[in-house]
């Protein structure tokens, strides 16, 4: 008498396998490419432009001389954290549309 495990035989458990190994490999690949992907946010009418790599590296922030002010150096603070927060959250929703598997 032969087993039956949910109609997972021999043939359909090889092709589940490699359905899952595709998946992974197609997750690995677009996580890869999220990593590499420079994502900008510009804010204060481009006062203060920020560049976050999708593994959160920080690969540039430019910052215009006019904003530079030692009165007010609060503004230029809330301006890089605004650009920071804005770019975080682009990764975020592109890892939520590119890797909807993952729960991210």
């Amino acid at each position: 008498m032969g087993y039956n495990f949910g109609g997972f035989g021999g043939g359909n458990m090889q092709a589940l396998m490699r359905q899952a190994q595709k998946m992974q490999e197609d997750m690995k690949r677009t996580r890869e490419e999220i990593d590499n992907t420079e994502y900008t946010s510009s804010v204060g009418g481009g006062m203060v432009e920020i560049a976050i790599l999708g593994n959160r590296t920080v690969k540039s922030i430019k910052i215009k001389k006019e904003v530079v002010d030692p009165d007010d150096v609060e503004m230029l603070e809330d301006l890089i954290v605004s650009a920071t927060n804005d770019c975080l959250r682009k990764i975020a929703d592109d890892e939520k549309t590119r890797l909807p598997n993952l729960g991210m």
